[in-house]
């Protein structure tokens, strides 16, 4: 068994696809028109085309902002994205006016920062070690 897809609530998908393919860097795999408005919308890491998808997915179900509203009161992300260096990518997304909610921080062997993804999310990104 293996994670083939997540699903990543966003608020508006035109804008999350800007952002998760030219600010964060990701390649749009699947964009397919569902209904009126929606899309299935599907990005991937360019150094794995076929590796796990992130459904870019309508946050119109009515749990749906509760449940990221509690995770961003508390401060939890809600995804996590492996970076080789989070502070040389920390310094590559500020050039680029992403914002953080936390700068770099060392825990133990993992270096990790926090983004707000401008569609409703917090995101981490970290590094461990090889």
């Amino acid at each position: 068994m293996k994670i083939h897809l997540t699903s990543v609530f966003v608020d508006d998908q035109a804008k999350a696809e800007h952002f998760y393919t030219e600010i964060l860097g990701f390649v749009k795999k699947h964009d397919v028109p569902v209904g009126e408005t929606d899309r299935w919308l599907t990005v991937v890491s360019p150094d794995e085309p076929d590796g796990t998808e992130i459904l870019l997915e309508p946050a119109g179900h009515p749990a749906v902002a509760a449940y990221r509203d509690a995770l961003i009161k508390d401060g939890i992300p809600l995804a996590q994205f492996a970076v080789d260096n989070v502070h040389t990518e920390y310094e590559r997304l500020l050039g680029l006016g992403v914002r953080f909610t936390q700068e770099p921080m060392e825990m133990g062997p993992v270096t990790t920062a926090i983004l707000d993804d401008t569609c409703g999310n917090l995101i981490m990104i970290a590094t461990q070690p090889q």
